[in-house]
C-alpha cells in the first residue's frame, strides 16, 4: 500500500502517462492462441483480437491447434481463409510446444499470447502497445485479467481476488518485480525469445517462468493496468483447486528451480522481498489456518469439559476488554483483514469497477482463507513427494 500510493502522488505530479499510441510508428503485433480441446470458447477468443481497435495491417493472429481430440479444428475452419489469421495444427505436446511452434512463423516487432477461453477489450492492445513507446527499455507488458461474467459463491470470490491481483501487480511494476506474464495477453518483443529462448514447460506454468528468466536477465517487464482482458473463471470447487494446485506447485517449483535470485541484491526489490514474500506466504498461510482451527478445537474442548463438568450455564453476554485475545496471531490477522480491505477498495479503482467494495470482497474476505490451504496443502505435498500436477 504503501509503493502504490508513493507512486501514485509521483505520477499525478508528472505528466499524465499515455493510455493511447502516439505519432510513432505503428508497430506490427502477432497474437498465438493455442488451443486444445477449446471448440466451446476459441471463437469468442478469435472474435475478440478481430474487434480489436488496431490496424489490421499490423495485427497477425497464429491459432494453433495442438492435437484437440474434440471438434476444434473444424470449428476455427472458418478463419481458413482470413489473410489476417494464420491456422497450425500439431501433435499434442502441451501448450510450451504449441507456443514455440507459432514462434518459429513470427516475424513481427511484438508478439503475445491469449489463453483460448479469454477474450480482449477493444483497447487492450493500443494501451499495451503505449507502455513500450512510454520507455523503450521495456520488453515485455502484462494487462489486467478480470473474471468474466462471474456466477456463484466461486465465481464472485474470484472476481474479487482477480482485482486483488490488479493491484499487485501495478505495484509489482512500481518495483519492477513482476514475476509473472500471464497467459491471458502479456505482449513480449520479439527479441525477448532471440535473446534467451522459448518456452519451457516449467511444470505447466510457462508464464511464471519465462517472467523469472527475464528478469534474471535484467529485462524489464510493464504493466498496463488499464489494459483489461476477460477469463472465464472455474465454476466447480474441484475445478478450482485443481487450476489453484498446478499455480501455487508451479510457483514452489520455478521458485526452487530460480533459488538463486532469492536475497540477492542484483534483483532488486524482486530478489531482496518479493519473491520471499511470495514464497513465506505459501506457508504464512498453511501456519495461520493452522492457528486458528487449532484455537477453535480448543475452545470447543474447554467448551465441551465445562459442559460435561458442571453442566450447560448461560449467564447471558458481558463484554469486558479483559477476556479479549491479546495474541500475536490474532492482531496480525485483524491487521492483515482490514489492509485487505484497503487493497479490495484500491484494486476495484484500478479495475473501473463503480463500487468501492461488492458481495464478491465479502465472499472473498470469508471464504477464501478457508479455501487456500486445500490447494496450498497439496501443492507442498505434491512437491515433497515429486508429484507433477496436470494441466486439467
Amino acid at each position: 500500500m504503501i509503493t502504490y500510493f508513493e507512486f501514485r502522488d509521483k505520477e499525478q505530479k508528472e505528466t499524465c502517462p499515455k493510455s493511447d499510441i502516439g505519432q510513432k510508428k505503428i508497430p506490427s503485433v502477432s497474437v498465438i492462441v493455442p488451443v486444445w480441446n477449446e471448440e466451446t470458447t476459441v471463437l469468442k477468443t478469435i472474435f475478440s483480437l478481430l474487434k480489436l481497435n488496431y490496424p489490421k495491417e499490423k495485427l497477425s493472429i497464429f491459432i494453433v491447434d495442438d492435437g484437440s481430440t474434440d471438434k476444434t479444428w473444424n470449428v476455427i475452419q472458418r478463419f481458413a481463409r482470413n489473410k489476417q489469421i494464420k491456422l497450425l495444427r500439431k501433435e499434442n505436446g502441451g501448450k510450451y510446444t504449441a507456443l514455440n511452434y507459432a514462434l518459429s512463423f513470427v516475424d513481427t516487432e511484438l508478439v503475445g499470447c491469449l489463453d483460448a477461453d479469454s477474450f480482449v477489450h477493444p483497447e487492450a492492445l493500443k494501451r499495451i502497445v503505449a507502455k513500450f513507446e512510454e520507455d523503450i527499455e521495456i520488453m515485455a507488458v502484462t494487462p489486467s485479467i478480470k473474471i468474466f461474467e462471474p456466477h456463484g459463491l466461486l465465481g464472485l470470490m474470484q472476481k474479487a481476488e482477480y482485482m486483488f491481483g490488479i493491484f499487485l501487480r501495478k505495484v509489482f511494476c512500481d518495483l519492477n518485480a513482476i514475476y509473472i506474464t500471464p497467459g491471458p495477453f502479456s505482449i513480449f518483443k520479439k527479441s525477448v525469445f532471440e535473446r534467451i529462448g522459448g518456452y519451457r514447460h516449467a511444470h505447466n506454468t510457462e508464464d511464471m517462468e519465462i517472467a523469472m528468466r527475464m528478469q534474471k536477465n535484467n529485462m524489464k517487464i510493464g504493466n498496463a493496468h488499464n489494459a483489461f482482458i476477460y477469463t472465464i473463471a472455474p465454476t466447480a470447487l474441484r475445478a478450482l483447486i485443481k487450476q489453484r494446485l498446478r499455480w501455487v506447485y508451479g510457483f514452489i517449483k520455478n521458485a526452487i528451480d530460480y533459488r538463486d535470485m532469492f536475497f540477492r541484491p542484483q534483483y532488486g526489490h524482486l530478489g531482496m522481498v518479493i519473491l520471499p514474500a511470495a514464497g513465506f506466504s505459501v506457508f504464512s498461510t498453511m501456519y495461520f489456518f493452522g492457528s486458528t482451527v487449532w484455537s477453535w478445537i480448543s475452545s470447543l474442548a474447554k467448551s465441551i469439559e465445562q459442559i460435561y463438568t458442571v453442566g450447560f450455564s448461560w449467564q447471558g453476554f458481558n463484554f469486558d476488554f479483559f477476556y479479549v485475545n491479546t495474541d500475536m496471531v490474532v492482531f496480525v490477522s485483524v491487521i492483515a483483514v482490514l489492509g485487505t480491505i484497503l487493497i479490495i477498495a484500491t484494486s476495484r479503482g484500478l479495475a473501473e469497477e463503480k463500487n468501492k467494495f461488492g458481495l464478491d470482497s465479502v465472499f472473498f474476505l470469508l471464504f477464501y482463507a478457508a479455501l487456500a490451504p486445500l490447494w496450498m496443502t497439496r501443492a507442498i505435498y505434491n512437491v515433497i513427494f515429486v508429484k507433477e500436477t496436470k494441466w486439467r
